[in-house]
């Protein structure tokens, strides 16, 4: 089985307001929840070995301060094409992975993260009440994780159950 982990950047700045958005960092808030939800993964077994991440500066910094707490080196691919993607981007990408991967983590924005989220489960197999909250809200450094198909040539055919949904307010002290 494989399992595919989709984490939304934690929050970013908005304090240059003559900045690029695809250049604006982290803001304090994000760089504390960065690492909460990097050890809530660790603690989970939701370690990854190939992490896809949007080059935003945002996603970047997200990944930096998320990876030492995974104590853990996946390969790393950095995707211009998932700044702001539209799901099936990300869907294409994974279902192109490696089949020797068996946890994909992709680092990404809303709205496309979101909807990707919905596209991906299976109601009857999901976690409904994880489901009714992604619906509700996909807040900054959230994560939701699936658990899938044997193929990532399968993933996205609405046969994924999510098992898991977390924020780094449901999460803080986690270290």
């Amino acid at each position: 089985m494989k399992r595919l982990t989709l984490l939304r950047h934690a929050k970013s700045s908005w304090g240059d307001p003559g900045q690029r958005d695809f250049d604006r960092p982290l803001n304090a808030r994000g760089r504390d929840a960065a690492p909460v939800m990097g050890a809530f993964m660790a603690k989970n077994d939701l370690v990854p070995d190939l992490v896809f991440c949007s080059t935003a500066a945002r996603t970047r910094e997200t990944l930096a301060l998320l990876l030492p707490r995974l104590r853990a080196e996946p390969m790393v691919e950095f995707r211009d094409d998932f700044y702001l993607a539209d799901p099936s981007v990300m869907m294409s990408a994974v279902r192109q992975a490696d089949a020797r991967a068996k946890h994909i983590l992709i680092i990404a924005h809303n709205p496309g993260l979101e909807m990707l989220a919905m596209r991906l489960c299976d109601p009857e197999r999901s976690d409904i009440g994880a489901l009714a909250r992604i619906a509700e809200k996909y807040p900054t450094a959230a994560i939701a994780s699936f658990a899938g198909p044997d193929a990532w040539a399968d993933f996205g055919k609405g046969a994924a159950a999510l098992d898991l949904f977390a924020t780094p307010k449901e999460v803080a002290g986690v270290t």
